[in-house]
């Protein structure tokens, strides 16, 4: 979900760093949670995890331009559910900016807009997670309309923020409503795939039931094999 360069420049892309800047102190609050309830290893350990799985997400994983960005399978939901919101939130970051620096230079300016588009995003599904999920279940107990719901709300909170910051850039004229819309059809595509994935992943970490403990393991999150 790279905005494309010059979309939004000159003096309304300070509006980005302002966004961005609201996102990364949010994420702290969560980090220091974190921490407190888990352990700054275990925060370390699952953020690096996530980086390097963000990375490859962005630079491994299929992904095509379509109409104002581009349109990724970043499994937010997975990470969120195996390794907490902290952990993701700081993967993602971290994974943008090495994927940024290293292989995209030219997204640089846009850091801004795309770390605020997936944190936002990240951020509302972890509150929708708290209303919709059962707290009596662990995740490895979710079934496909859980999952479902949280695939929705992270694709379509990135779907939101790209067409609010290309809105914002561009202006409202049947060439950007059409931009924006043909990335948002493109994009809510994923929405088909993530779901299954999620529950593959899933499945996979409910055969670890019982071999992490009552404190559950430093890599995986507590909430995976636990009720809330």
């Amino acid at each position: 979900m790279h905005m494309e360069p010059g979309i939004v420049d000159g003096s309304k892309i300070l509006l980005s760093y302002a966004t961005a800047s609201a996102c990364a102190l949010y994420a702290v609050k969560l980090s220091l949670n974190h921490i407190r309830e888990e352990g700054a290893g275990s925060l370390l350990l699952r953020s690096a995890l996530a980086a390097m799985l963000v990375f490859v997400f962005f630079e491994v994983f299929p992904h095509a331009p379509v109409g104002v960005s581009e349109v990724h399978l970043i499994l937010g939901s997975s990470l969120f559910l195996i390794l907490g919101a902290a952990p993701t939130a700081i993967g993602l970051a971290a994974g943008l900016a090495l994927q940024s620096l290293f292989f995209e230079p030219q997204d640089l300016p846009q850091y801004g807009m795309n770390v605020t588009t997936l944190l936002a995003a990240l951020f509302a599904m972890q509150a929708v997670a708290k209303r919709v999920l059962p707290a009596k279940l662990p995740y490895v107990e979710l079934g496909y309309a859980h999952v479902l719901k949280m695939s929705v709300v992270f694709q379509g909170g990135i779907v939101t923020w790209v067409a609010f910051w290309t809105i914002y850039g561009r202006g409202f004229g049947a060439e950007t409503l059409q931009a924006v819309g043909s990335f948002g059809a493109a994009y809510m595509t994923v929405v088909l795939l993530e779901p299954l994935v999620d529950l593959a992943v899933l499945a996979a970490a409910k055969r670890l039931r019982g071999r992490t403990g009552q404190g559950g393991s430093v890599l995986l999150a507590r909430r995976l094999h636990h009720a809330a």
